[in-house]
């Protein structure tokens, strides 16, 4: 299996659509998921993944899906902000062995008012994905978006415990370190790695952060070997 996953956090509306077309053209991902999406970029978005479910809105959740080909989506159900799970079937993906899941997920920002309700809400998320990660057949599954925490959190260290950190595994592969993915502004230097890539019985050929004009977080891209 030979497969390219990309995640992007749009900075609800803030990446340019052009540039995100540009980007698509280029790279050629399978598979997108997306955070923060506005109507301007789901356009864009299919005219070169014409496949999925993307959902905008001008709220910071809007999130979607964009696929190459064909393949069932569906929700898991999170309070605050649901996930997207995009179901890849031998069937119809030319080079997979075994049924795919793709999770596409968004955490809540840890700085978001109230804080109360914010802790509350990343914590129900954790472990929903968590619950459905216990609960779900075994087999091979990516869960990926703006996780909202670095490798020093424990939101992370839990994520971890259960799936592997493929850009980490990569990195230690070159002895190298992950490269960050956020920063306050488009085009600021990049402080925190907030964007993950987590998989169960994955290889990753290659991971390469790439930014994105007008947001606030570079894509992370990850080329997949099962």
């Amino acid at each position: 299996m030979k497969l390219r996953v990309m995640t992007a956090n749009l900075w609800n509306g803030g990446a340019e659509p052009a540039a995100i077309a540009d980007l698509l053209e280029s790279l050629r991902p399978d598979v997108l998921a997306v955070q923060e999406l506005s109507g301007d970029q789901a356009e864009a978005i299919s005219t070169v993944l014409p496949h999925g479910i993307l959902e905008p809105r001008d709220d910071h959740h809007g999130m979607g899906i964009a696929l190459a080909r064909a393949a069932r989506i569906r929700r898991i159900r999170l309070p605050g902000r649901d996930a997207r799970v995009a179901c890849l079937s031998p069937k119809d993906w030319a080079g997979l062995d075994s049924p795919l899941e793709v999770v596409n997920a968004h955490i809540w920002a840890p700085h978001v008012a109230p804080f109360w309700r914010t802790a509350a809400h990343r914590r129900a998320q954790l472990q929903g994905l968590l619950d459905y990660l216990t609960r779900a057949p075994t087999g091979s599954r990516l869960v990926c978006g703006d996780l909202n925490a670095t490798p020093a959190w424990p939101l992370y260290r839990r994520m971890a415990a259960h799936l592997d950190d493929l850009a980490l595994t990569h990195a230690r592969r070159l002895g190298e370190a992950p490269s960050r993915t956020w920063g306050p502004w488009p085009g600021s230097p990049r402080l925190f790695r907030i964007d993950h890539a987590f998989g169960r019985e994955l290889d990753p050929l290659d991971v390469r952060v790439l930014p994105i004009r007008g947001s606030d977080h570079s894509a992370l891209v990850v080329d997949l070997d099962g």
